[in-house]
């Protein structure tokens, strides 16, 4: 799963870090836009375009995700391509794991937003088995569980010491590129 982030990653992920709440809050209307390297502005708040489908039951690349966000993708080229969700090399029935890109083989960067639900054993088992493999585990204020990659393995990549980062709460699990990207989950829809 290791990787080289691009630019336009990086610009993304450095505008995520410096004006992203912690996943369980809401992010600032009157936050700093992100800016992707050649591409549009978007400010990942609750917007108009943010509300959701009524008829969306089944997460979806375009849903799990802020609509703003995944427009903002779509407007400079990028597409995701949906994988099976896995913790490790543990599939996670029902979840699903994007990976937006330009799509070309020298894709400059790829980010990666996944969710899936699992219930309290599956998570237990899974958490122990990253930390097992080298993974760190952090608790959270309220209740759920952050794992991280390692720190030692990130070679001057992630935000705040922050590579692949998995959120387990009540009945799922997240994952993004870095932990400061996990804001940018949104399903069930409005429950970042």
């Amino acid at each position: 799963m290791r990787r080289t982030l691009g630019a336009a990653s990086a610009a993304l992920l450095t505008a995520i870090a410096l004006t992203a709440c912690a996943p369980t809050t809401e992010a600032d209307p009157s936050a700093t836009p992100i800016i992707l390297e050649g591409g549009p502005t978007s400010t990942p708040d609750a917007s108009p375009t943010d509300v959701p489908d009524a008829g969306s039951t089944d997460p979806t690349c375009e849903t799990i995700i802020l609509s703003s966000t995944a427009a903002d993708f779509e407007s400079i080229g990028w597409k995701p391509q949906s994988e099976t969700f896995r913790v490790g090399a543990t599939e996670v029935p029902d979840g699903i794991l994007c990976k937006w890109s330009d799509g070309s083989a020298t894709a400059a960067g790829v980010q990666m937003f996944g969710w899936a639900p699992i219930d309290a054993t599956a998570a237990d088992k899974a958490e122990d088995d990253l930390v097992a493999s080298g993974w760190k585990r952090e608790d959270g204020a309220n209740g759920e569980v952050y794992v991280t990659e390692n720190p030692d393995w990130l070679a001057g990549r992630g935000a705040d010491g922050y590579g692949i980062t998995y959120l387990f709460g009540d009945g799922w699990v997240k994952v993004a590129d870095t932990k400061q990207s996990l804001v940018l989950i949104d399903w069930p829809q409005g429950q970042r």
